[in-house]
């Protein structure tokens, strides 16, 4: 049974501890684009706490997600960067994934979906997770593996199972679940995937 998951950039932990218990996955690319969710927004820790970072992107009203590009009109990506450099550079493992990080992020995408593909193959390649990622062909309302709308900032998902670990500036604040995957490859390296497994 394939499970559909909608696309998200730079997705949180429950979202990549879920997808990683299949083999083969299908990103839903056909729905009514939505406002404000994971597709195109990620949270990571910053030294004043949680913060959000969003791709803008260029849609209307009815389009659908595999539609929907990028606006570069503000270097929002070297934002993006930028910040989480400064987010994660005291972290154990930032030298060495930054380099990746930065020459996927600075090319440029015409669409949204595609950057957050790019994105999540490498993100399955460090976690040495097998994962094919299908896209969908056509809209279905309901799938028997459905986490496409799992996973939402204004729904907090449940955390409780979710053990600490060490976040960077965990000396002045308190731990927080649940971030981008990012914050925990960062400060965790190669002990994610085995993280990923006990909370899932």
């Amino acid at each position: 049974m394939t499970p559909v998951f909608s696309t998200a950039y730079l997705p949180p932990i429950a979202y990549v501890a879920t997808m990683v218990q299949h083999t083969e996955l299908l990103i839903e690319t056909k729905e009514t684009f939505p406002k404000q969710t994971y597709r195109n927004r990620t949270e990571i820790m910053t030294a004043g706490g949680v913060r959000t970072l969003s791709v803008p992107v260029i849609r209307n009203n009815h389009s659908r997600t595999e539609e929907v590009g990028i606006d570069y009109k503000e270097r929002w990506n070297i934002i993006h960067l930028r910040t989480l450099a400064a987010a994660y550079s005291a972290s154990p493992y930032y030298l060495y994934y930054k380099d990746y990080l930065e020459a996927l992020m600075t090319q440029r995408y015409d669409k949204l979906i595609d950057l957050n593909e790019a994105l999540l193959k490498w993100i399955l390649r460090l976690l040495k997770c097998d994962c094919q990622l299908l896209r969908t062909g056509d809209y279905q309302k309901e799938y028997e593996l459905d986490f496409r709308n799992t996973f939402s900032p204004k729904v907090p998902y449940p955390t409780e199972g979710q053990e600490k670990y060490y976040q960077v500036f965990s000396d002045r604040l308190p731990f927080t679940p649940n971030l981008s995957i990012i914050d925990l490859l960062m400060n965790v390296g190669p002990e994610a995937k085995d993280y990923l497994k006990r909370i899932a």
